[in-house]
């Protein structure tokens, strides 16, 4: 509460002459970064100040994206259900894996070109509409995901005080929407720092204490045993398994929550060293929670006050990070523990909420309905927005049966349609709205017809190895999401390449481009050059100079060479370029 009450006082920093400064729109970065708090000065001239001096005074905390209330409690509780165990935690190593990518290939281009959200690169090379339509995942992957957050928060505050767990949810989702209305982005920097350090010190004080209990059986031997917490993978269930961990690794990077790290970053450099050492921190932050989860499975419930039946039975399994904090240590360390858990939960709440409301307020509301909307006016937008998208999740979680299960779903749609698309938009060159359009809709669709067992959604295309669980809910292990992802990726290629063929060879009229994306994009270029050619005063020496065409090979046709560029292609970079040029000629 110190922290919040210090973010809002931050929040209000008096006008001064000469100065634009903006509550919670302000240059970041050096661009414009919606739901910032980190007021950094903006001159009438639009100059800003220093890149060293941005970057000091906007740490990123990338880590604290991923280490929340869903990493820390879901991977307890993956470790502690009979069946699962260890090698069905998948999430520390594949959001760390998806860190290291997101440095490697997706921060450098993201952050080089001068976007504020994830969506301005769709939205600029496919339009509006589609950027409006990859919002709807996006905000999906946001929800699902602040859901799990307030199912985990809320199952940890009613073990602390036992009280009803909904009321402890829609506590718990009011104190983070508050709190992220006020702070906006201070609110998820500056709070990170303290509620990481909450987590690593109060979990690891903990584990000691819980494992020296006497209901507590070594974890060494009953990692031994039959059924043990390590887990294991079936050979039916391989493809489920890789599907899962393709979903984690490579749905973990397109979100917002970590773009808007990497997008208010010094440089793009920086933005790069930041994911990996958070990637390491990832790792580090989840040995404790597994840890935690062996310590419940190794555990005779009866010799507790906790009693039988067990967790599992009692159907609390979601709930077993608290449960072994509060029962099995100390009462001084139990409430250290208990309060390290909520910090996790808190540390990545307001960065959900704030992030969705940010993509609406820009991609949707400004972009497509309000382009000379006033700063305070999408201020205000954010904050209604912050409100409404913070209220849909806590009806999530009041809805949920599993924190991992809600954790699983908000990467679910993110991996099918907007990896993807995300892959072509920095990397494919020659892809367009249609194809776009056409990828969305088939990855859609083909991960509708799946079914998804934690929605109770039956599957309409049964794959092969199907099975009926307790609850004769059909469950697939066929891996139809990375069949999904990349039938949705393949299909905007080759719907884009179709329809730039059948435009510009004649085969289709001009006024069938209805969404303007080849033929529009194109006939200025095109007029351009019959101009050239059928003119009749034609002065060589007035032609510009033409680089010599090198030899074309399939990579360089498909693949945009920019992306891999290590050449900063920064808006402040490119007029530094045409300057020199114009000094030059």
């Amino acid at each position: 509460m110190l922290l919040w009450g210090w973010s809002s006082l931050k929040c209000n920093c008096p006008f001064k002459k000469g100065e634009r400064c903006f509550s919670q729109s302000t240059s970041v970065g050096g661009q414009k970064a919606l739901g910032s708090d980190c007021l950094i000065p903006v001159h009438e001239t639009g100059e800003t100040e220093s890149t060293e001096r941005r970057g000091k005074r906007r740490p990123c905390h990338k880590r604290a994206t991923w280490v929340g209330g869903g990493y820390i409690n879901g991977t307890a509780e993956a470790v502690y259900v009979p069946g699962y165990g260890l090698a069905w935690a998948q999430a520390p190593i594949g959001y760390s894996l998806s860190l290291v990518l997101g440095g490697l290939f997706f921060a450098k281009p993201m952050r080089s070109k001068g976007y504020v959200t994830m969506l301005d690169p769709f939205q600029q090379l496919y339009g509006k509409r589609m950027g409006g339509l990859l919002f709807i995942p996006a905000l999906m992957g946001e929800m699902f995901w602040a859901a799990a957050i307030f199912s985990a928060l809320g199952a940890t505050i009613s073990v602390i005080i036992d009280i009803d767990v909904n009321i402890s949810v829609i506590v718990s989702a009011l104190i983070a929407i508050l709190y992220t209305l006020v702070g906006g982005l201070y609110s998820v920097a500056y709070t990170d720092v303290v509620q990481l350090f909450c987590i690593f010190l109060g979990l690891w004080i903990s584990v000691p204490f819980a494992m020296s209990h006497p209901a507590v059986k070594n974890i060494g031997f009953t990692a031994a045993q039959e059924e043990s917490w390590l887990g294991s993978i079936e050979p039916l269930d391989v493809y489920s398994w890789l599907d899962n961990f393709f979903l984690l690794m490579l749905g973990g990077i397109p979100w917002q929550a970590y773009f808007q790290r990497v997008l208010s970053s010094s440089s793009a450099t920086y933005a790069q060293v930041l994911s990996f050492l958070a990637a390491f921190g990832c790792l580090v932050m989840a040995l404790p929670a597994i840890l935690i989860g062996a310590i419940g499975a190794s555990t005779d419930w009866n010799r507790t006050m906790y009693g039988l039946p067990d967790p599992t039975d009692r159907k609390e399994a979601d709930m077993i990070l608290p449960i072994v904090l509060q029962y099995l240590c100390p009462v001084y360390i139990s409430f250290f523990g208990l309060g390290a858990v909520s910090a996790a939960v808190m540390s990545s709440a307001d960065s959900s909420i704030l992030s969705a409301s940010s993509m609406f307020a820009r991609n949707i509301y400004q972009l497509s309905f309000r382009q000379n909307a006033t700063d305070r006016e999408i201020v205000w937008v954010m904050r209604i927005t912050i409100f409404l998208f913070g209220a849909s999740a806590t009806a999530m979680a009041l809805l949920a049966k599993s924190v991992y299960g809600l954790w699983y779903l908000s990467s679910d749609l993110v991996y099918i349609i907007i990896f993807p698309q995300l892959l072509c938009v920095l990397f494919i060159k020659g892809t367009n709205t249609y194809g776009a359009i056409a990828g969305y809709l088939f990855g859609l669709v083909l991960r509708i017809t799946g079914g998804e067992p934690y929605l109770y959604l039956q599957p309409l295309i049964f794959y092969p190895g199907y099975y009926a669980d307790k609850n004769n809910i059909y469950i697939q292990r066929f891996p139809f999401k990375t069949l999904a992802m990349l039938t949705s990726f393949f299909t905007n290629i080759a719907i884009s390449y179709l329809a730039k063929y059948l435009f510009e060879s004649g085969s289709l009229p001009p006024k069938l481009d209805f969404l303007d994306a080849v033929v529009a994009r194109y006939s200025q270029e095109n007029m351009d050059k019959t101009t050239l050619v059928k003119s009749d005063n034609i002065i060589l020496n007035e032609l510009a100079p033409v680089n010599p065409r090198h030899s074309l090979t399939l990579t360089s046709t498909f693949t945009n060479k920019e992306a891999f560029s290590d050449i900063d292609s920064s808006p402040e970079l490119s007029s530094a370029e045409d300057n020199l040029v114009t000094n030059t000629k």
